[in-house]
């Protein structure tokens, strides 16, 4: 199943294109010519077809994680990373690009480009350099969130995130995965294109060009006009400054009452951890 979400994606850019045609530009290793056409046609993309919120994966038969991120929007960096494959046409053969975002900041923190859909080639690097980017240290909680693509269940890729306490988390439909889809056309369309690319080479090339142009130079409405980049060092300055000052107000209250003195009843030492509590929950 892990190819009907590519096999969509060309089919609203390609409406007209044949089985055959598209066979032959994918090359998948999972599947002969004839039974890709015969899948292509039991999901109804063998013709012309509207767009649609489609279904990225049908469920029955695969493994599908619960939909986490519903109805939740992210308030820090590393509580949210989407992700999402797409194919590029280099002189008419399919590549394909992986790329992992953070939901709050939008910067892509990891990202892959192959010749082929194994998870090896595409999920499972672009993780690795996911963590990477963040020095190894993943914060608790942090929700993993893909469409229903077969890289994102694969067993190298599951160890992975277990290793590293991460949660998985899949959605249903193409739209519950809005943040990871955009970022394949702003890639594609906004950078990609312009470029004349000839070869895979040039590819990975022009990628990590763009994915560096995007992360330190492009403005977001939602980040105040700053960058990815700039918009994660503006939060991380601020959280350093918060927590310097409520270090400061806590110990300059505990040298009025004193380390030892009766008056810092238990009472007031849990006041003290509610304030520390509210005030964190505040920065996140």
């Amino acid at each position: 199943m892990q190819l009907l979400s590519i096999i969509h994606d060309i089919r609203e850019d390609h409406p007209t294109m044949g089985l055959r045609d598209m066979y032959y530009k994918i090359q998948p290793r999972c599947m002969g010519r004839d039974k890709f056409e015969a899948f292509c046609k039991d999901e109804k993309l063998g013709s012309m077809r509207q767009k649609n919120y489609f279904r990225t994966t049908d469920s029955s038969g695969v493994q599908r994680f619960t939909n986490y991120i519903k109805d939740i929007k992210p308030e820090h960096i590393d509580q949210i990373w989407q992700s999402d494959i797409t194919y590029y046409n280099v002189n008419g053969r399919f590549h394909y690009l992986s790329f992992i975002l953070d939901a709050y900041s939008r910067r892509i923190i990891g990202f892959s480009v192959s010749k082929g859909l194994s998870t090896n080639q595409t999920t499972l690097p672009a993780l690795k350099m996911a963590i990477k980017t963040r020095g190894k240290i993943i914060q608790k909680g942090l929700i993993f969130h893909s469409d229903g693509g077969g890289q994102y269940y694969a067993k190298d890729f599951l160890k992975l995130t277990h290793d590293y306490k991460i949660i998985n988390s899949m959605c249903e439909y193409a739209w519950e995965n809005g943040k990871a889809e955009r970022i394949n056309g702003v890639i594609k369309n906004n950078y990609l294109k312009h470029r004349g690319i000839k070869n895979f080479t040039e590819l990975c090339k022009e990628v990590d060009r763009a994915v560096s142009l995007y992360n330190n130079e492009k403005p977001h409405i939602e980040l105040k006009r700053k960058s990815p980049i700039a918009f994660e060092a503006e939060v991380v300055s601020l959280t350093k400054q918060t927590k310097l000052k409520m270090k400061e107000s806590l110990d300059a209250k505990g040298s009025i009452l004193g380390a030892s003195s009766p008056l810092k009843s238990k009472q007031t030492k849990h006041r003290n951890q509610d304030v520390l509590s509210a005030r964190i929950k505040e920065m996140s």
